[in-house]
């Protein structure tokens, strides 16, 4: 493994255009009952365009929290993020929403899919909150669930399908609105270790197809796929390692 080398960035800056995920100096604050609890403390990451990165660290580290503002889901107490050129730590919640619908997607542990729906209308409904029109919508659907490997499983709902097929439903809804950057919350959590590597795999090939990936995970044989891996510790970056040959 070798360590990543930072590069360098000062408040007001504009990030480099191969630069799609930048944070200067991110930190968030929790008020629980009083007593502030210091999630992240001034994290400065900065990742390229097509980079698979898997961001890692125990319970209590930050890496949810870093997720949650990386994937607009949160603002910051200070400092800034900067995603695909545009600074977004400081928008509103309606920007947040529509960066959100734009430029993330999102794959979580349990796939989030709707029961009574097919899998081409689960895939479909980021594009609904877009206002495609219905034509346009389904082939753009169809053509996400082709690259997934379910172009024969596009009426079947998600009962009718198993575990590994349901997350690679929820994979197409992510890619659907080709996304600057997908975003995987513990992404094999409930499948089995077989299901496990075969949708790892999948996030290769997307990877290799040229999609930045950023995954959290505490598994250290699923962060392994990953080209490069961020460890956290109490808020702050314990290590940042490229693990590429």
């Amino acid at each position: 493994m070798t360590t990543a080398q930072p590069m360098t960035f000062r408040t007001g800056d504009t990030p480099l255009p191969d630069i799609v995920i930048l944070t200067h100096k991110l930190a968030r604050d929790y008020d629980m009952g009083g007593e502030v609890v210091r999630a992240l403390r001034g994290i400065d990451i900065q990742i390229r365009r097509n980079e698979f990165v898997a961001i890692m660290g125990p319970s209590g580290s930050g890496k949810s929290t870093l997720m949650n503002l990386i994937g607009c889901l949160d603002t910051p107490t200070a400092g800034e993020y900067w995603l695909n050129g545009q600074k977004v730590s400081d928008l509103s919640d309606d920007e947040l929403a529509r960066i959100r619908n734009k430029e993330i997607g999102f794959v979580f542990q349990t796939f989030n899919l709707l029961p009574r729906a097919t899998s081409l209308h689960n895939v479909e409904l980021p594009l609904i909150y877009a206002g495609m029109p219905a034509q346009a919508r389904r082939q753009q659907a169809s053509r996400a669930l082709e690259r997934v490997g379910l172009g024969d499983r596009m009426a079947h709902k998600p009962n009718e399908l198993s575990g590994g097929q349901r997350q690679r439903v929820a994979i197409a809804r992510a890619l659907v609105n080709e996304p600057s950057i997908l975003l995987a919350d513990e992404p094999t959590g409930n499948l089995d270790s077989a299901t496990g590597e075969e949708i790892m795999r999948l996030f290769e090939e997307l990877h290799d197809q040229g999609q930045t990936i950023l995954l959290v995970t505490h598994e250290h044989d699923i962060a392994a796929h990953a080209r490069r891996q961020i460890h956290l510790r109490d808020g702050k970056i314990e290590r940042d390692e490229r693990t590429e040959g």
